[in-house]
């Protein structure tokens, strides 16, 4: 597989310091406060990409060029512009490779022969590239956060409305905290941070208990919810109904960190998973598939998603694109330009066997593709070759059995620029990236309330179930919600939080299951070419690859970064509880 561009297409600029020059701020800082919610991302999160880009370290105070101009948040628009970027770019070296690379391959939904096979097998060091990536994005996220909510207490002007204001410092604190869920979950105890300009004279700095992040993510998320409006103030904003939502998911985690799961949290995730169905006014989308199309940016089922944008090959607007087609794509011929490296990366077999039918489990299809398959709407040039609706292409053997040797990555693949309004780029698309989703609370309210209510549990199950097309069932478990969770959510990054949440509680069981996930390789076959009704999945008989990988307490949680490790030696020490009397 190639390896990822390291230039900005057209621009010649490093992605990793795509600087914010004074030309630029004053640019910004004068924009024109009517623009729509896009144009505000377009300009407002570029311009600041010398905010995200070169850090060396999360310790570092936020570049001397970010916008802390005492005549900035002096308006509505403003506010709403300096919190824009929080919906895009300083997520964007996460949403790159590591939240696959992290979030799938470590949870078991991904496996290749070649890429990403430290998080695959298990042996993700300080040195492994997703780990460095993800921790600072991680840590981005929670400083640009930190300076929106200092910068607005500090600077914010007398015709800040009262609501904007507030709205402003919940977008931060919302961020925040869905950062550190990442952070406490991946890496275990960290340092909660709020203001990093401190940081720049405190040499004490020391990781906090993971009971002290979780106080602190719920916090933050409860300010949120508190002061969100129930309706967005812009299309793709945050509103109270993301907050409340997340708030759920966090109580369920939470719930097993102590080593028991405490009712207290379980019912506090059902009250506000239940708010959020019962008041959101948002609805499943009636087919799962078109969920991962770009036309459908921002639908009924959406309650929080990254806001990507097509940057056109603009300088200056490398990472506030979604770049996962780049990775993920099984080749340049359905991307229409020279990425498209994914031809070594696809489900794994644990994954395909989690699937009732994989012919008409509706989820199968739009996550991965087999021999075969069509997709009416993305266009494939195959070298030499005239377009055509995309057929999944197959190998044979001896010419009479199609096959594959990868289930290969459908979701967030959206094909070519003619498929999508002319808005796809080397390297770049425009699809959102769900934080949030419906079916995502109706999971956690059915897991919330199992030992309580199974009856209400199961409904909420089945109505998942029903949208993707396969039967309703007669009784509900945990391990069917958990599967339930895997169909849904597989190539979302999601899989290995499920068991993070799980090995708070049931150490013992969330290894065992992990080791007993095959990751092997394996052919699918198709009973014929074209149009295939039914699939095989074989293991070649010669096939000598490891298939199971040992996991426990010495290699689940992911290593602090070497680099992070050198440059903070305090993150060595025992963790400590956080003051909350200190900090915001």
């Amino acid at each position: 597989m190639k390896s990822s561009m390291k230039q900005a297409p057209h621009t010649g600029m490093n992605i990793n310091c795509a600087r914010f020059h004074v030309a630029d701020k004053k640019n910004y800082i004068h924009m024109k406060t009517n623009m729509k919610f896009r144009n505000i991302i377009a300009g407002a999160g570029l311009l600041m990409g010398g905010l995200v880009g070169c850090s060396e370290e999360f310790l570092d105070r936020p570049p001397l060029d970010a916008i802390v101009d005492a005549n900035f948040y002096k308006t509505d628009d403003q506010i709403l512009a300096a919190s824009a970027p929080l919906y895009n770019i300083v997520w964007f070296a996460y949403n790159d490779k590591a939240s696959h690379g992290i979030g799938d391959a470590r949870g078991g939904i991904l496996t290749t022969g070649s890429y990403q096979l430290e998080n695959v097998r298990f042996n993700t060091t300080g040195e492994t590239a997703e780990n460095g990536a993800a921790w600072r994005a991680f840590y981005n996220v929670v400083a640009q956060s930190n300076s929106l909510i200092n910068n607005i207490a500090q600077f914010v002007g007398p015709d800040v409305t009262d609501r904007i204001k507030n709205h402003g410092i919940a977008e931060g604190r919302f961020m925040r905290g869905l950062a550190y869920s990442y952070l406490v979950q991946n890496w275990g105890p960290v340092p909660i941070i709020t203001n990093n300009t401190a940081l720049l004279q405190d040499t004490t700095i020391a990781r906090n208990t993971e009971e002290s992040v979780w106080q602190f993510i719920i916090k933050d998320l409860r300010f949120a919810a508190e002061n969100l409006p129930e309706q967005a103030v812009m299309t793709g904003r945050l509103t109270k109904w993301s907050a409340e939502g997340m708030l759920a998911k966090m109580y369920l985690t939470k719930a097993g960190v102590t080593g028991t799961r405490n009712q207290s949290d379980l019912d506090s995730a059902a009250y506000f998973a239940k708010r959020v169905i019962d008041n959101s006014g948002a609805s499943l989308m009636p087919e799962y598939e078109d969920l991962f199309k770009t036309k459908n940016n921002g639908n009924v089922e959406t309650l929080a998603a990254l806001q990507w944008v097509y940057n056109a090959g603009q300088a200056g607007q490398w990472g506030a694109q979604n770049s996962v087609q780049a990775f993920l794509a099984f080749g340049s011929e359905i991307t229409g330009f020279g990425d498209g490296w994914g031809g070594d990366i696809g489900a794994s077999k644990w994954m395909l066997d989690m699937y009732d039918d994989l012919v008409f489990d509706k989820r199968r299809k739009a996550s991965f593709m087999f021999p075969g398959d069509h997709y009416d709407y993305i266009t494939q040039v195959p070298p030499g070759g005239s377009a055509q609706e995309l057929e999944v292409p197959a190998r044979s053997l001896d010419g009479s059995r199609p096959y594959n040797g990868r289930a290969w990555v459908k979701k967030y693949v959206v094909g070519r620029p003619e498929d999508n309004d002319g808005k796809v780029v080397q390297q770049g698309t425009e699809i959102n990236t769900y934080i949030l989703r419906l079916a995502d609370v109706y999971l956690t309210y059915a897991e919330a309330v199992l030992d309580k209510n199974p009856a209400e549990a199961l409904k909420y199950v089945n109505l998942v179930r029903k949208r993707a097309g396969v039967n309703e069932l007669d009784n509900v478990s945990w391990q069917i919600i958990f599967e339930e969770r895997i169909k849904e959510f597989a190539m979302e990054g999601q899989a290995w939080y499920e068991f993070t949440k799980l090995e708070y509680y049931d150490p013992a069981k969330a290894y065992s299951m992990l080791e007993a996930q095959d990751r092997g390789t394996f052919r699918i076959y198709a009973d014929q070419i074209p149009d295939p009704t039914l699939w095989e999945i074989e293991i070649p008989s010669d096939d000598t690859s490891p298939r199971h990988f040992p996991v426990s307490e010495s290699n689940f949680k992911i290593p602090i970064p070497s680099s992070e490790l050198s440059r903070a030696p305090n993150l060595r020490k025992p963790a400590v509880p956080y003051d909350f009397t200190a900090g915001n």
